[in-house]
């Protein structure tokens, strides 16, 4: 699994500029890794892209 310093995470643009109440996410090959923006070197999680495909759809994306 890939370590967080090696994915390249983002936030969405809706995202407030005081960056305090946002998820990130960072694609790689076996999964979309999830994160609290607050929290960089907390807990995450991770997801097939088929999951996140899903999810997004579900939420009208």
């Amino acid at each position: 699994m890939n370590t967080s310093s090696e994915l390249d995470w983002f936030k969405s643009s809706y995202s407030g500029s005081e960056g305090d109440s946002c998820v990130e996410v960072a694609f790689a090959a076996e999964a979309v890794h999830v994160r609290d923006s607050k929290t960089q070197g907390g807990p995450r999680f991770a997801v097939s892209s088929v999951a996140w495909r899903d999810f997004l759809g579900r939420m009208g994306r």
